[in-house]
């Protein structure tokens, strides 16, 4: 059995674990996904997102030098749901590269959205505990994170616009 968690550092480290993991995981994934877009500007946008996402991954790892911790990534559930479900929507729709791009976009801000309640969650403990430096380093994560949701929302309108007006469903 294990031991409970009682301490509010705890839970905040469990929850940097979380990010690492699901940083690393996305690290892994972006590639796979920018070659998978046929739309030239989601492929570049997934390959620079891949970049960002290892000094994401880089950044958490300070922060746990700065708790004066090891980093240790925790099993991200909630990630790899997104990952299964891309996978699982690839391999039983055969979609076309149009649909693809489509749900590409979705499946990318569904990843950011759970990402950047993430980094509001743990910024807020690390600010609550005075922890000022690991807060600017997630923040730094945060704002790029943003960033990237709003790009894909931007492509996922146009690709829509896109295709309503070749009458294919968006």
């Amino acid at each position: 059995m294990a031991t409970q968690m009682s301490e509010p550092r705890e839970l905040f480290l469990h929850e940097l674990g979380d990010l690492l993991y699901a940083e690393n995981l996305l690290a892994k994934t972006l590639p796979k996904l920018s070659k998978e877009a046929t739309d030239e500007e989601l492929s570049s946008g997934f390959e620079q997102h891949a970049e960002q996402t290892k000094q994401h991954a880089q950044n958490i790892e300070k922060a746990f030098k700065a708790l004066g911790e090891k980093a240790k990534a925790e099993k991200c559930p909630g990630i790899e749901g997104i990952k299964t479900e891309h996978d699982k929507f690839v391999e039983d729709e055969s979609p076309s590269p149009e649909i693809l791009n489509a749900f590409l976009t979705g499946a990318g801000a569904r990843a950011e959205h759970y990402e950047i309640a993430a980094y509001e969650g743990a910024i807020t403990m690390a600010k609550a505990m005075g922890e000022t430096e690991v807060a600017r380093l997630l923040d730094e994560n945060l704002s790029q994170e943003k960033e990237t949701l709003k790009k894909l929302q931007t492509i996922a309108k146009r690709l829509a616009k896109e295709q309503a007006k070749q009458g294919v469903a968006a």
